[in-house]
């Protein structure tokens, strides 16, 4: 385990932990494909109970982050690294009248599974959400060195594979493997879906594509991905509404380009993935840029 002294300097790279939360904030730093990264600050209850198909792989760097997590009340402290698993559902907020600032990477299984390699065929499982590991600290103050700034391809790769390290250190084995056959099936149904997330896709497709039958590959895909080809396309519709949101796109133009039915659509279906509105993630992400 690296020793006190690499972690305090860690830290020191992610940022003043004392320092105040001017307002509430979401900062998005430009994304790589599979990883998203973000920081923000926050009073009060953030966020509402959702869900998302990545990991969530954070720290707090300023107050007392609390959530709801597995039916239990979590705290995380500065310097504390938080993990949560691929469609689980929680809340979000600042403990203490002080705020909450915090920095999270959002990893997307596939490319977690990738960079573990042959061996694995399920995602690594962290029990415990809320822990101390100065190795991930190192890691994210690497990942976090410029919010301005997408990420060097071979950064990545290091980040990536840092980061699934760590989380298979402090994962509980899996039951049941899948064999290769059966992650490439579902690897085939993944490709396809990302590549058509704009449109529906019929089940008879997949099993085309996949060679599955679709109660086969519902199986599957979601002991590799921890989530259901549904909601995986679901989510690469709601990333790209978070994209347009950027440009200052109407929320009705973006439902219509996204594929849903109507902005109300596009409200239910985001408030239920991300824990607010399109609009006030808009609002807190133009905030960002103003600070």
């Amino acid at each position: 385990m690296p020793s006190e002294s690499l972690r305090e300097e860690a830290l020191r790279g992610l940022g003043r932990l004392c320092e105040r939360p001017v307002r509430d904030a979401i900062t998005s730093a430009p994304s790589n494909p599979g990883v998203e990264r973000m920081e923000a600050r926050f009073t009060g209850n953030a966020f509402e109970p959702h869900r998302h198909d990545t990991y969530a792989i954070g720290i707090t760097l300023h107050g007392v982050q609390t959530f709801r997590y597995r039916g239990e009340k979590r705290q995380s402290l500065p310097g504390n690294i938080m993990v949560l698993h691929p469609d689980e559902v929680h809340d979000g907020g600042a403990g203490t009248d002080e705020g909450l600032r915090y920095r999270m990477i959002y990893l997307e299984p596939a490319l977690a599974l990738e960079a573990l390699g042959s061996t694995h065929a399920a995602l690594p499982f962290v029990h415990d959400p809320v822990f101390a590991d100065a190795s991930i600290v190192s890691t994210l103050s690497t990942a976090f060195a410029s919010l301005d700034e997408e990420m060097d391809e071979l950064l990545v790769d290091d980040i990536v594979s840092r980061l699934t390290d760590g989380l298979s250190r402090h994962a509980s084995q899996p039951d049941k493997l899948l064999g290769r056959p059966a992650m490439q099936q579902a690897g085939r149904a993944r490709e396809y879906l990302a590549d058509n997330a704009l449109r529906q896709v019929r089940s008879q497709e997949l099993e085309v594509v996949s060679g599955l039958d679709r109660y086969a590959l519902s199986r599957h895909f979601r002991a590799l991905y921890a989530t259901s080809p549904h909601r995986f396309q679901l989510m690469r519709r709601l990333q790209r509404a978070k994209e347009l949101m950027k440009f200052g796109v109407p929320l009705a133009e973006i439902a219509a380009e996204t594929g849903f039915t109507d902005q109300s659509h596009l409200n239910r279906q985001f408030k239920k993935a991300f824990g607010m509105t399109p609009g006030r993630w808009a609002m807190l992400t133009t905030a960002s840029r103003k600070v």
